[in-house]
């Protein structure tokens, strides 16, 4: 038997490709943006998958592609090999560009002490991947797993139905 005496993973986290030789196998997602690549946007809040703090985006691309909003606290780095990352800070900022989802949110004043946005922002992002129209029963699916204590959710949803589908029906006569 042939002895491995190193493994290294590929990631690529929007707009450059890491290559992490022997990974720690118990080190999260969460965890490795944070300490070793210092991507502080997506946040530890309850590191059990139940307040969506720290939402990211990971695709998969093979004949077609798939994103996915994932709790980073609970996706290990090892099961991501080949996996497209994408966090808050990839898809824009105030000394760049802000996306579309991050200035609707803003507008429609839907963050107060601002820990929870990075998540809702990136559950909106995958979405919209997945369904540039979606519709109003999906943005509620979406953020089944995103929590906000300050804010309330009545801003973030104002901010993020404009992106909703509206479906009109025309009156029989």
């Amino acid at each position: 038997s042939e002895h491995v005496d190193s493994v290294a993973l590929q990631y690529l986290f929007y707009l450059f490709q890491v290559v992490e030789k022997n990974p720690d196998p118990e080190m999260t997602l969460l965890f490795y943006l944070r300490k070793k690549l210092g991507l502080t946007g997506t946040k530890l809040g309850c590191a059990e998958g139940g307040c969506g703090a720290c939402t990211v985006m990971i695709s998969r691309f093979h004949l077609d592609s798939h994103h996915l909003a994932v709790n980073a606290c609970l996706a290990p780095l090892c099961s991501l090999h080949l996996a497209a990352i994408t966090t808050v800070e990839g898809i824009g900022s105030t000394a760049q560009k802000l996306h579309p989802v991050q200035e609707r949110i803003s507008h429609a004043h839907g963050s107060q002490c601002g820990f929870c946005t990075p998540g809702f922002v990136m559950s909106m992002y995958a979405l919209l991947r997945n369904n540039p129209a979606p519709h109003m029963e999906q943005l509620h699916q979406a953020f089944q797993g995103n929590l906000c204590r300050c804010t309330g959710y009545r801003p973030i949803l104002e901010g993020f139905k404009t992106f909703i589908q509206v479906t009109i029906q025309n009156p029989t006569p």
